[in-house]
């Protein structure tokens, strides 16, 4: 049995649809090639295939249509690791070294290199006028200015000039039009213009050939200079991530690249530093800028054992941090990668309307050999005036800016998500989350914040500062979740901790010790009646505080009893105002837990979310279930562990969480830095990258059928009609682009 693989390169020059369609048709046939992927917005090109597949002959096809090939990751930030984004969550093979990144991936590069000369898709990273599309453009204007001033002093020579100015420009886009025929794709943009240029000439309208070639070269600039603005607004990500890093060793400091940095080294942080690398701060404590990775726009204050991203800013204090993650698995390099991987998994909506496009564009051709043939031969009109009328419509019918309608959108889209936080995993997540209609969310850690705090502190023998004082005493060095809390709350309350002697714990029960010389106990309601009495007032106290879904330890010193101290995992800050954003827009939400009824119950009431308590994972994927069979579009919301069947079963299952590998390889999406609200956000964005896709549909297809009946009409010719094309794709470029804008 054959094994299936995948290799990842990179493609420079891809500015459209009509590129990537060239590409992927050009690759699938080529022998062990099972599937293509190809994002003209990242650049990228994901080959699925078998052992028997020679990927230099796959670099030197690619190159042959006058692209840049290069081996995967080479030119971008993030590494490739073979990922898979789509639905389906394949990652089987992925990341074998030798199926991923040998088999000649280093020499796929060579050919690929020497296949450009001549060719126009060379990248650019310089201004326009010095790319190779660039000088095409100014070179053919040029001759055509020549054209024309030849034609004012010596009118006789007018057409012999106008037709080398359009053979300036059309040699290379005829070139690229045959290699593109040899590679399976005959009808291509580049052919459509090479008939209607020389049939131009053909019936004495050079001087309009001339124009079209040269407009063309406009329109292609323009499609690369707008398409390169879309590139950018997601590898720019990778540009956050500092080149240099500071690693302490033996109590020196020295200067390091940041991508040689290996998990487990400890590099020092200055104050205004871009953090280099991921990990967990081991000293210091300062607050943290994470909007170019969360978009959260308010410093988060980090200290000792808390989590840092690559790519955001030290504030005011050193930190002392210890490498979790190299370059290459960095949050950044992941998120860079996830959305490179999304943009190369087509939505719905770009499926069809690929599928449209391989007929629609034969049917261009027929269209127009109709028009040219069948008035004269049917009704005796003039073959020069309705061949002329025909190429005019072949240049009309040309499908770029119709095939680049939804991937330009959608590519925006993704990347403008990226840069707030909301990973989708491709095109058909994107699409389907504007289509929920309800939304199942986990309660600890994603509408809550997954650790309790410190909510009451009930003051009886002893005022409420000293019950603080000592309980903390006693926690001192526990790592229990509930004697953090405490610890924090001392600490947020600047409480001086006194030292304790002889602390140990009670199994089941609470935790014992001296403190100050005098004996203190902290525990449970059940554990503390059995060390002293307490009034039936409190025990009310402590059963209205449990009805809350607090968990209430009393502290007990010297034999009386002291205080209580009530702790609830609490609510994120934006949980309720992020649900009302939901149920405003007619989504219905609901809880699923396996926390306790009173507990998950309490903080349903205060968010005013529907709540179903006490389940296993098999229970919340089987609520899931049943929501479908209502007929429901259901997302389910979660930490991406427990809740994994839930998320499988849902139409789109979304982890919450601050970068972790469940949080970003798990689900269908992610958030990563776990507000509720980004929830209505990602909806908000679905919904209008779809309004986005159906205004470029229609100044695609508006365009096309003005430009027709005004050709066929004899008003326009052949110079408007490939402003059909290339115009319509710089105005459904820069329409997607607008959805690049920062999400609020």
């Amino acid at each position: 049995m054959k094994e299936a693989r995948q290799t990842r390169f990179r493609v420079g020059g891809m500015d459209c649809a009509s590129c990537a369609g060239k590409i992927d048709r050009a690759v699938r046939r080529m022998p062990g090639v099972s599937d293509v992927s190809v994002s003209v917005t990242a650049g990228t090109m994901l080959v699925r295939h078998d052992e028997t597949s020679d990927l230099d002959a796959i670099g030197r096809q690619v190159a042959g249509l006058g692209y840049a090939v290069s081996p995967g990751g080479a030119s971008s930030g993030a590494a490739d690791h073979g990922h898979r984004a789509d639905h389906g969550h394949d990652h089987e093979h992925d990341h074998a070294p030798d199926h991923t990144h040998d088999h000649g991936h280093g020499a796929a590069a060579k050919p690929a290199v020497e296949g450009l000369h001549g060719h126009d898709h060379v990248p650019s990273d310089g201004p326009w006028w010095a790319s190779r599309k660039g000088q095409a453009m100014l070179l053919t204007g040029a001759a055509l200015v020549l054209a024309y001033a030849a034609g004012l002093l010596a009118p006789a020579i007018a057409p012999y000039a106008f037709t080398v100015a359009m053979l300036i420009g059309l040699v290379p886009i005829a070139r690229r039009a045959f290699m593109a025929a040899r590679a399976g794709t005959p009808f291509s943009i580049e052919m459509l213009m090479t008939i209607a240029a020389v049939g131009a000439v053909i019936i004495n309208a050079a001087e309009e050939a001339a124009a079209v070639v040269f407009l063309f070269l406009v329109g292609e600039l323009l499609e690369g200079v707008a398409a390169g603005k879309a590139r950018a607004s997601i590898t720019s990500l990778a540009a956050l991530v500092p080149k240099k890093a500071f690693v302490e060793e033996d109590g020196r400091t020295r200067e390091v690249p940041a991508e040689t940095l290996a998990v487990g080294t400890v590099i020092l942080v200055r104050p205004g530093d871009r953090i280099p690398a991921d990990g967990i701060v081991v000293e210091g404590e300062s607050a943290v800028d994470e909007a170019p990775v969360t978009g959260e726009s308010v410093p988060v204050r980090k200290r000792a054992e808390d989590t840092i991203f690559a790519g955001t800013v030290n504030g005011d204090a050193a930190l002392r941090v210890r490498v979790t993650a190299a370059a290459a698995d960095n949050t950044i390099a992941r998120v860079v990668r996830l959305v490179e991987e999304a943009q190369e998994s087509k939505a719905p909506t770009e499926r069809f309307i690929d599928r449209f496009s391989r007929y629609y564009t034969p049917a261009v051709v027929a269209v127009a050999a109709l028009v040219a043939c069948l008035p004269p031969l049917l009704f005796g009109g003039s073959w020069s005036e309705w061949i002329y009328k025909g190429l005019a419509v072949l240049l009309i019918g040309c499908p770029c800016a119709l095939v680049i309608s939804t991937p330009a959108a959608i590519a925006a889209a993704l990347s403008a998500g990226a840069r707030r936080g909301l990973l989708m995993k491709g095109g058909g997540v994107l699409e389907g989350m504007g289509k929920l209609t309800a939304i199942a969310f986990d309660k600890t850690g994603t509408l809550t914040e997954g650790k309790p705090k410190v909510t009451d502190i009930v003051a009886l023998a002893k005022p409420a500062e000293e019950v603080l004082r000592l309980a903390a005493a006693l926690e001192t060095g526990s790592s229990h979740p509930l004697a953090l809390a405490i610890l924090d709350r001392a600490a947020a309350d600047g409480i001086a901790v006194p030292p304790v002697t002889g602390a140990h714990a009670l199994g089941g029960k609470g935790v014992a010790g001296t403190v100050e010389g005098v004996e203190v106990f902290l525990g449970s309601p059940k554990a503390a009646a059995g060390r002293t009495a307490y009034s039936g007032e409190t025990r009310e106290r402590v059963e209205a505080l449990n009805a809350e879904g607090k968990t209430v330890s009393l502290l007990v010193v010297d034999g009386a009893l002291a205080g209580a101290i009530a702790m609830r995992d609490e609510p994120r800050p934006d949980a309720a105002a992020g649900l009302k954003a939901l149920s405003d827009a007619g989504v219905r939400t609901l809880m699923l837990t396996g926390d306790n009824r009173r507990t998950a119950e309490a903080v349903g009431a205060r968010l005013g979310i529907e709540v179903r308590a006490e389940l296993m994972p098999e229970d919340k994927q089987r609520i899931v279930g049943e929501l479908r069979k209502e007929g429901l579009v259901v997302g389910k919301i979660g930490d991406g562990i427990n809740d994994a069947p839930a998320l499988a079963a849902a139409d789109i299952g979304i982890a919450m969480g601050g970068g972790t590998d469940v949080a970003l390889e798990t689900a269908d999406a992610a958030i990563l830095h776990g507000r509720v609200g980004d929830v209505a956000l990602m909806m908000d964005l679905s919904k209008r990258t779809m309004r986005n896709i159906a205004g470029n549909i229609v100044i695609a297809l508006g365009l096309k059928g003005v430009f027709l009946v005004t050709t066929i009409a004899g008003i326009t010719g052949l110079w408007p009609a490939i402003l059909a094309d290339t115009g319509a794709t710089v105005l459904v470029t820069l329409n997607a682009l607008r959805l690049l804008r920062p999400i609020r």
